[in-house]
């Protein structure tokens, strides 16, 4: 491994079926006021909402509510989160919900004492807070984010078409997560499938930088095939308690900060994937499958190398006497393949996006340069376009 880094992960875990029992551990450590934060409501009707209440009760709390979070935060949600916030004198922000419950219900916790506009502040300056923040807790019931052991948030401010996730300090980390499988199981096939799309993505976008021999990679490559395993598996039984487990432990490594130690990081899928998401409000995991097979196909001569072992070690694909070349080929036909049977979407045109989104979709594009190629603006219109 090349480089050198710090590594520091203070999200505690609470893992399995009796999880949530973890939160009567943690609730006496705050104060008396709780935000409880969720999305539309389902958690109302599976059950999951009548019980994290029994224990806020029993713990003695003053509930305070801020429901309504849709899959792409927007801004103005933000400011009336930061409001209800206000309102509450809320001591902990408790996040029920999936990943984009998690980033809001972060960017809540940023912005209730920031005297600046948070948007300015956080997701076009990209500053750090320098204010009072307010601890986050979080019962995850959809996976895919890694937003349960991370300081990522994503906020999308609609009137600009920009959707831009902040990846914030350890300060800002949940202080703790709940992970039960269960809770996972009554998500529809589509946000299922969605979410680990999220999850591959997170992991490609790590694994596709740098050139050296590093231990991250390797970890990367396992994750990789437990998820394509369990995810099989997952869609030929929702309910298969350890193919979900699987899923849901494989997101969190994900995007834990532990496989991007020793790495540049790529991130343009996601860049790519969030300029659409912000022009067609798509659900963000399609955004990203949508957009990933032209990108890497695009990229394939920088990263030959990587691309011929990820075929190798992820999807078998054996040399047999092939080039480099056609042997990363054949890797991505077989991704592409798999993608197809596991149902995700394969154009933006499928997510609402049309040819006359094209230039405000490359405008609002931003640009990384972690990864093995740098992209022109030509270069992110020919992606785009291989895309529809």
């Amino acid at each position: 491994m090349l480089g050198n880094f710090t590594y520091c992960n203070p999200t505690k875990l609470y893992f399995g079926k009796d999880a949530l029992e973890g939160l009567s551990e943690e609730l006496p450590k705050y104060g008396k006021n709780v935000l409880l934060v969720y999305g539309g409501g389902s958690i109302k009707k599976n059950g999951i909402y009548e019980k994290v209440i029994e224990i806020l009760k029993a713990n003695s709390k003053n509930i305070y509510e801020d429901a309504g979070v849709m899959p792409n935060p927007t801004s103005d949600k933000l400011a009336e989160g930061v409001t209800r916030a206000k309102e509450a004198n809320a001591d902990l922000i408790l996040a029920v919900g999936g990943g984009s419950v998690c980033d809001y219900a972060k960017a809540v916790s940023v912005s209730v004492n920031c005297n600046d506009d948070p948007w300015e502040k956080y997701f076009i300056r990209f500053e750090e807070p320098s204010c009072e923040i307010i601890p986050v807790g979080c019962v995850l019931t959809m996976v895919g984010t890694g937003s349960e052991m991370n300081g990522g948030s994503v906020i999308t401010n609609r009137v600009q078409k920009l959707k831009i996730g902040h990846v914030f300090g350890e300060e800002v980390f949940p202080k703790f997560s709940i992970l039960n499988p269960e809770f996972t199981f009554t998500l529809p096939k589509y946000q299922m499938i969605s979410g680990i799309y999220d999850i591959m993505s997170h992991i490609l976008e790590q694994y596709f930088s740098g050139t050296d021999d590093n231990t991250s990679d390797y970890i990367s490559e396992g994750l990789l095939r437990s998820l394509i395993h369990s995810t099989e598996k997952a869609l030929e039984n929702p309910s298969d308690y350890e193919a979900r487990s699987n899923i849901m432990w494989t997101a969190t490594w994900a995007l834990n900060t532990l496989v991007a130690k020793g790495k540049t990081t790529d991130w343009m899928v996601h860049m790519l994937g969030q300029s659409v998401g912000a022009h067609t409000d798509a659900t963000h995991g399609m955004t990203l499958s949508a957009v990933s097979l032209p990108y890497y196909r695009y990229i394939l001569p920088y990263g030959l190398k990587k691309f011929a072992r990820y075929a190798v070690n992820v999807w078998g694909v054996k040399y047999e006497g092939k080039t480099d070349r056609q042997i990363a080929e054949e890797g991505l036909s077989v991704m592409e393949n798999w993608m197809k049977k596991t149902g995700l979407v394969m154009n933006i045109t499928e997510l609402g996006a049309t040819e006359t989104m094209l230039d405000g979709m490359v405008k609002s594009t931003l640009i990384m340069d972690g990864g093995y190629k740098v992209l022109s603006e030509a270069d992110v219109r020919n992606i785009l376009k291989a895309s529809y």
